[in-house]
């Protein structure tokens, strides 16, 4: 096509593509190389002028005044985020698996909203959620320590799923009684509140979680007791999440990865000290 306005354009063979897509893979996914450590280095603080140029617009003086200069900012940076995602995308093995990822997520969260503004304009002010990609900064700055200790609490909620999940499924049980009983006991009195039994759960929710905002509270003496028995229950139940997830990390402190090398074909990252192969699939890792 370009061939003949454009005769100096060579195209690329499958093993100079190769080289250029791994090359590209070490600058943008590699915190452990000069030129991938200068890359992040330099998008955290992109992402941070970002964050602060979305805050500066929703300031309605200093969005009067410069905002054409805050427009066309946001553009130039939303293009080079934009650009940036692209090339994530080119350079991994599997596009779907780092599509899907947490950070893949972030990544797309962090260009989309933009885009939405054009069409809903208050869905731009989401575009603080850039944020989360600071996470990055612990593998950038090689920050072992911390990278431990976000793998352990990543293996900590990991293994604790299913037991919150039966703690959760039991506390909705306890506040649908409750809040059913609290209706019963208090429908008689308009003035509490309690008008309806979806009402009452959300009440239990409220002190059960001993938030308290007391938009509905019982007036008579059964109700004012059933509820210091729910505020008392309530200390309880928000201890036990805190005590399953530390049981399980402490299950997984043990036997935490710090190494921060990615995987071109899965994008995992977690992989044992002077590892040379993927734990998860297999592939060489500096392949």
């Amino acid at each position: 096509m370009f061939k003949g306005r454009f005769p100096y354009i060579k195209k690329m063979s499958p093993d100079e593509e190769n080289k250029l897509k791994n090359k590209l893979f070490d600058i943008i996914f590699e915190a452990d190389t000069p030129y991938g450590k200068l890359f992040d280095i330099a998008l955290l603080f992109l992402i941070l002028i970002s964050v602060g140029l979305v805050m500066l617009e929703s300031i309605p003086a200093i969005n009067a005044r410069y905002h054409l200069v805050l427009v066309i900012s946001e553009w130039t940076l939303t293009t080079l985020f934009t650009i940036e995602y692209v090339l994530r995308l080119y350079c991994v093995k599997n596009r779907w698996k780092y599509f899907f990822s947490f950070y893949g997520i972030i990544d797309l969260l962090s260009i989309l909203p933009f885009y939405l503004g054009l069409f809903f304009e208050t869905s731009k002010y989401l575009s603080s959620v850039r944020i989360l990609r600071l996470l990055r900064i612990f593998r950038i700055f090689n920050l072992t320590r911390f990278t431990r200790g976000k793998n352990i609490l990543v293996v900590g909620l990991k293994e604790s799923r299913d037991k919150i999940i039966v703690f959760l499924s039991f506390v909705i049980l306890i506040v649908v009684v409750i809040g059913s009983i609290m209706y019963m006991v208090e429908h008689d009195h308009p003035e509490s509140g309690f008008t309806s039994i979806p009402i009452s759960i959300y009440w239990a929710i409220v002190t059960l979680t001993t938030v308290g905002y007391g938009d509905v509270s019982p007036v008579t003496g059964l109700g004012q007791f059933l509820a210091s028995l729910v505020m008392i229950i309530g200390y309880g139940i928000i201890a036990v999440p805190t005590g399953i997830v530390t049981m399980e990390m402490n299950k997984a402190s043990n036997n935490i990865p710090t190494n921060t090398e990615r995987c071109r074909y899965c994008g995992d990252e977690n992989h044992l000290d002077g590892s040379i192969y993927c734990k998860t699939c297999g592939h060489k890792l500096n392949d």
